[in-house]
């Protein structure tokens, strides 16, 4: 089969190899639709030694398809069920899964492969993170349901509920996403981004007021007058950017939450106003991965087009193409690109 082989940061590339065979308790499934992801990026630019531990390794993680082998031990899944995997499973036992945190596993099995004509899932994520899909669910909305899961996962850290104004820092794929997540939710969703091509999409997307932030002298002080001096009741930094996380800190209103959901490089810091956080009350708190539960409850949001992705996808690309889909990404020249790997 073809795939995208990833060797090392830089070094992406496109190889026959052997169709994999499912191991214990593992299952096969053909890739019908595979997206690309911005940590997809990130990882291609500087390896990432959690979510790709050895090399080489079938590259990608977002995809849905159909089980072509099934291990004689797996129950409930059969060949010919169409599927979508997410790309990690927790081990159920450390204190933090035992603790109803298992985003946060002490030993989380990622697993990568979805710019492959075939991926082989092991037993654990079989178990866990393999959710069957019916025939009104197409592949490529079913293959959003591990970056919606997260944003689902950011959407309850901020507690969110109908009638409140969530301001979302970033207008990209994942903070659109985190926005039809609030809306989903009944809150009214402000995106501040910057001027171009993709702000334009995301406001014709029609998920809520879209900010400029080069075309407004103070953005805390632009959103505030949205709110009518009050602030925002959540602010969700998607961006990753630890001076954008400072602009989300400043742009909550009394006794709000901070989503910090942008994962920013080692070693930074950020700014605090001590006061406002003692005297106001603000929530602080860090949002990452996703759950078994957040899977499913993103599969049943697609399935109902509760919350309809179509638009992030911007391109189609076969698997031949991958290396330019993540560099356009890379150059903010699209949104999502679905990969077909059969083309």
């Amino acid at each position: 089969m073809r795939a995208q082989v990833f060797h090392g940061p830089g070094d992406l590339r496109l190889e026959q190899i052997p169709v994999p065979e499912p191991g214990p308790g593992g299952v096969v499934v053909r890739v019908e639709a595979a997206l690309t992801c911005g940590t997809d990026v990130k990882t291609l630019r500087r390896g990432h030694p959690v979510m790709i531990p050895h090399v080489p390794t079938v590259f990608g993680h977002e995809l849905a398809g159909v089980v072509t082998a099934v291990d004689r031990g797996v129950t409930g899944i059969r060949e010919g069920d169409r599927v979508v995997a997410a790309n990690s499973a927790p081990c159920g036992r450390c204190r933090l899964c035992r603790a109803g945190r298992p985003n946060l596993c002490e030993d989380l099995l990622f697993v990568n492969g979805a710019y492959g004509e075939h991926i082989a899932l092991p037993a654990r994520l079989v178990a866990q993170n393999l959710v069957p899909i019916g025939p009104g669910l197409a592949a490529a909305s079913a293959a959003f349901a591990e970056p919606l899961a997260c944003a689902l996962l950011g959407i309850e850290r901020g507690r969110v509920e109908p009638g409140m104004t969530v301001v979302i820092f970033g207008h990209g794929p994942l903070g659109c996403l985190l926005g039809l997540a609030a809306r989903q939710r009944g809150a009214r969703v402000v995106l501040v981004g910057r001027a171009g091509w993709r702000l334009d999409h995301v406001r014709g997307m029609g998920l809520g007021d879209c900010v400029d932030a080069r075309a407004v002298e103070d953005v805390t002080g632009h959103l505030r007058g949205l709110t009518g001096g009050r602030g925002a009741d959540v602010t969700v930094d998607a961006t990753g950017r630890p001076e954008v996380w400072e602009q989300a800190i400043d742009a909550v209103g009394r006794g709000g939450t901070v989503v910090l959901f942008g994962g920013c490089a080692p070693g930074t810091s950020v700014r605090v106003d001590t006061r406002r956080a003692h005297y106001e009350e603000l929530t602080l708190v860090g949002a990452f991965h996703h759950t078994p539960d957040l899977i499913r409850r993103a599969v049943e949001l697609l399935a109902s087009r509760a919350v309809d992705p179509a638009p992030l996808v911007t391109h189609h690309m076969g698997l031949a193409q991958v290396k330019e889909a993540l560099a356009m990404m890379e150059r903010g020249e699209t949104m999502k690109v679905l990969v077909d790997p059969q083309r």
